[in-house]
């Protein structure tokens, strides 16, 4: 089928559109329809994506299932997936159905709720599919306007707050990278990331009003595309804006955010920064390196003292995505084999903690901590899942979250063994903070009298959580699953960086540094 990523792509935006145009009234039956239809979609599309899985050649380093013709103003439509992203085509696929169902409750402008989800899967699908730049970075903006509907609309009482903070961050970020963009199609004169990918960018130092910039163009493209994938993970100290979106987020969005479009930052960061930068790359590795130690201490420190169950998690997931990077630019095959594995694991496991989240949420109507306790008594079901899942996200052996801390961790100690070291200390914190809400939340007698008729999980709530088990479980104890995926394009990756990086200097010090010169050491360096 030569055009199915277009299908699996547009799918969604079809029912969407379906939604919008035939779709009369907001009674119930009007409702029900339109939950359906959206069910019936994200399904289809998933299904779909299964035959691209299932015919995806994993010896094959290059792109596969390519669409490539002439669109608009010379430019081109080109899609495709590798070992890389066919895996968060996956992860997005997988996860919407049960999204979804997740909403089944809502009764609030429910077409409109619908739609929004349906646009918002569409573009996440074309993020990790377009081989063009102009195309990705169209759907890679684009998703952020059905977000900020979702958090404006239907989030809590500080909704528009969150989603005006949650556009600019994200939005004000991509602007350096769309210049960026231009710079490098005026530079190699094409847009195709495929050529891009075999450019080589000029790392000649440059010298601009009296500075020595090392790694030259690269470092300026690679700060460009860094300022927005370092929001959109996000990485500390620019990542303010997610708890803030988590708590006011309807729980759906909540599942979608963290699941999915935070992956969108890593994604970029192994599309374009290392591959198409790697010189750069190189030069800020202790930068990331330990940007994403003091992440992952001081976003799990900031976690235990929250009150709220959804900023709790929030807060985690930053110190999550702080494993990813460290693992990202470590740049060997067991720290980016890591990092994948640990935003495909994250994906499934924190969508869960969301909507075990919003299990007790749509019964109570409190976030508050303190508003819970003792919950093993009246939802057995409830506790049981919950442990489970706390357990992965601490990383418990035999789950998923084990082994991308553990592959992150090891590939990281073969770079840096003092941030591999820091870094390590935060399995202790996340075991500290996911112990201590699960302790608060379930455990105890049951004593606030406004839980002593609270029920237990309904039979599609408690259907939701089965794949998500089955999958943290499945990736846990048979990891290669992904690894045989992922590893034949990342190890075509890691050899190009390589190639790229042994011309530096022996002493990494010499190019990590950008050190100031007077303007007649530029002038004789230029002469």
């Amino acid at each position: 089928m030569t055009n199915i990523l277009s299908i699996i792509t547009f799918l969604p935006l079809v029912a969407a559109l379906i939604l919008a145009v035939f779709l009369r009234g907001d009674d119930a039956a009007a409702n029900r329809n339109a939950k359906w239809l959206a069910l019936i979609a994200t399904t289809a599309t998933f299904l779909i994506s299964l035959y691209v899985l299932i015919g995806f050649d994993r010896g094959n380093t290059g792109f596969q299932f390519v669409e490539d013709r002439s669109w608009i103003m010379g430019l081109r439509y080109k899609m495709g997936v590798d070992g890389i992203s066919i895996l968060f085509v996956m992860l997005t696929t997988f996860l919407m159905p049960l999204t979804i169902l997740s909403t089944w409750e809502v009764e609030n402008r429910v077409k409109e709720y619908m739609i929004a989800f349906l646009v918002l899967e569409g573009l996440m699908i074309g993020v990790f599919t377009a081989l063009d730049l102009v195309l990705f970075y169209l759907f890679f903006e684009a998703g952020l306007i059905p977000m900020f509907l979702i958090i404006g609309i239907w989030g809590g009482q500080n909704r528009i707050y969150a989603a005006f903070k949650f556009f600019l961050y994200t939005f004000l970020g991509s602007v350096l990278m769309l210049v960026a963009m231009v710079t490098m199609y005026r530079a190699a004169g094409t847009t195709d990331i495929e050529q891009l990918l075999a450019f080589d960018f000029s790392s000649t130092p440059m010298h601009f009003l009296g500075w020595t910039i090392f790694g030259g163009l690269q470092t300026l493209l690679f700060l460009a595309f860094f300022a927005s994938f370092a929001v959109k993970m996000p990485m500390w100290p620019v990542h303010t804006w997610l708890p803030d979106a988590h708590v006011q987020a309807p729980t759906a969005g909540s599942v979608v955010l963290a699941a999915v479009l935070l992956k969108m930052g890593g994604y970029g960061f192994l599309r374009f920064s290392l591959p198409m930068f790697p010189v750069a790359s190189d030069i800020f590795q202790p930068v990331v390196f330990w940007l994403s130690a003091i992440a992952i201490v001081y976003t799990s420190l900031v976690a235990l003292a929250q009150s709220d169950m959804k900023k709790l998690i929030a807060y985690s997931s930053v110190a999550h995505m702080g494993y990813v990077t460290m693992g990202i630019f470590a740049a060997n095959q067991v720290g980016i084999d890591g990092a994948i594995f640990q935003m495909l694991s994250h994906g499934f496991i924190s969508g869960a903690l969301f909507l075990l989240v919003g299990v007790i949420y749509d019964r109570m109507h409190t976030r508050e901590i303190d508003a819970y306790g003792g919950l093993v008594n009246r939802m057995p079901k409830y506790a049981l899942v919950f442990m489970f899942f706390t357990m992965a996200n601490v990383g418990l052996p035999g789950t998923s979250g084990f082994v991308g801390e553990f592959l992150t961790l090891l590939g990281t100690f073969r770079e840096n063994t003092w941030v591999a070291f820091v870094a390590a200390t935060g399995v202790i914190f996340s075991a500290g903070y996911a112990l201590w809400l699960y302790r608060r939340v379930t455990l105890g007698a049951l004593l606030k009298e406004s839980l002593k008729s609270i029920t237990d999980m309904t039979p599609r709530e408690r259907w939701i959580f089965v794949p998500l088990i089955v999958m943290t479980l499945w990736l846990g104890v048979y990891p290669r699953v992904v690894t045989d995926i992922t590893g034949p394009s990342v190890e075509a990756l890691v050899t190009q960086v390589a190639a790229a990086t042994e011309t530096m200097p022996e002493d990494p010090a010499a190019y990590r540094v950008v050190e100031a010169t007077t303007g007649a050491d530029a002038a004789a360096a230029e002469h």
